[in-house]
């Protein structure tokens, strides 16, 4: 048994030392094929300076063309210490080639960067109204102007914040009464009256009943739906709906046009559907026909209802703006029509379907902070003008 692991072993040794003498005659075969490498090389170049001065060049060969150097990327010491430093920081185990991408990291870019005065001129001249009859300023416009590359352009206005191909648009409302309305319809929101019913109510109208001029193609792995752009108009219907506040559910009606007769008509519907003895709380815009004579001879007619108008401009303000912007991206937006009934239908299939599964609405914006902003944007203008 001793004997057997004795020739074991002896003939381990063997095989690595016979492995190790291929690799040391592969290495020194690698190495002449380098040195040949390099005196072809050499042969060349001296070739190529035969045939220079044959041709009369008397210039300083290695002053004109100097040989290239390698560039050091660390000094002594320093890339051990950052090694170490990327070691010691990780946050999961790194191989050799995740540190050998150190060197990569830290190699200077070959593009010279432009110097703050570049950046700072760029930022002027984008705040400023290009020269031309145009509304704004482009990357490409500005790349001119400024002399430099148009990915320059957006680094630096990347840099300092700037987009000037976007805009937003904005409302402010000028209603004397702002601060007054809005604590008033928020206060509804967060704090309705006990034994009452708050109603969010407004009209969508001049919905189109369009119907596509060619059939489109449904939506598959790798392709989306398809739906021509042109479209035939089928008439138009209006939606007149009450969005409960304390449970969700909205109370709809659709009308041909939207008058204070419809309205009024919209009014009793909601009062039949009400339970009796409850008070009615109703938030609507500044609508002409909302506050028509003949409205106004209604509600007194009806006092257990109550109208609380939005400021004027603030229909962001209507709970019931958030149900017709479902309404429309679900139902209309991509619907097809044939007939205004079919939109109706449509409509009132969504409204039902809405009903039954409803959300109470929350309000979660502070009332302080919205008045703070208006007035923030009147000084904005004020400064402007």
């Amino acid at each position: 048994m001793p004997d057997t692991i004795k020739r074991s072993r002896t003939d381990t040794f063997e095989h690595t030392i016979a492995g190790l003498l291929t690799k040391r005659a592969d290495l020194f075969n690698e190495a002449e094929r380098i040195r040949d490498r390099l005196a072809a090389i050499k042969n060349d170049v001296d070739a190529i300076d035969r045939v220079l001065g044959t041709l009369g060049y008397t210039g300083n060969l290695d002053a004109e063309m100097p040989r290239q150097r390698r560039q050091a990327i660390f000094g002594p010491g320093e890339l051990t210490r950052a090694i170490l430093d990327v070691l010691r920081d990780a946050n999961e185990p790194m191989g050799s080639r995740d540190v050998a991408r150190l060197r990569d990291k830290t190699r200077p870019s070959r593009i010279k960067p432009l110097g703050p005065q570049v950046a700072e001129r760029v930022v002027a001249l984008t705040l400023a109204d290009p020269p031309s009859e145009t509304t704004h300023w482009t990357a490409q416009a500005m790349a001119q102007a400024s002399g430099i590359s148009a990915s320059a352009v957006r680094r630096i206005w990347k840099a300092h914040g700037l987009q000037p191909h976007r805009m937003r648009q904005f409302k402010l409302s000028n209603d004397p009464k702002f601060t007054e309305k809005l604590r008033d319809v928020v206060g509804l929101y967060v704090n309705p009256p006990a034994h009452a019913i708050v109603l969010s109510l407004d009209e969508k109208s001049q919905i189109q009943a369009l119907d596509r001029t060619q059939p489109g193609l449904p939506m598959k792995k790798g392709r989306l739906g398809t739906m021509t752009h042109d479209y035939k108009r089928n008439g138009t219907t209006t939606l007149f709906a009450a969005l409960n506040v304390l449970d969700g559910t909205v109370i709809g009606q659709n009308m041909q046009r939207h008058r204070h007769q419809e309205f009024i008509r919209f009014l009793n519907a909601i009062n039949a559907q009400v339970p009796a003895g409850k008070a009615v709380h109703v938030i609507l815009d500044n609508y002409a026909a909302h506050k028509h004579p003949k409205v106004m001879q209604w509600l007194m007619r009806n006092q257990r209802f109550t109208f609380h108008f939005t400021p004027t401009s603030c229909s962001w303000l209507n709970a019931v703006e958030g149900f017709f912007a479902k309404l429309a991206k679900r139902i209309l937006k991509r619907g097809v029509f044939v007939s205004v009934v079919d939109l109706q239908a449509a409509i009132n299939r969504f409204l039902k379907e809405h009903n039954g599964e409803p959300k109470p609405f929350s309000w979660t914006a502070d009332p302080d902070a919205i008045i703070a902003a208006v007035k923030r944007g009147h000084q904005a203008l004020d400064s402007v003008h």
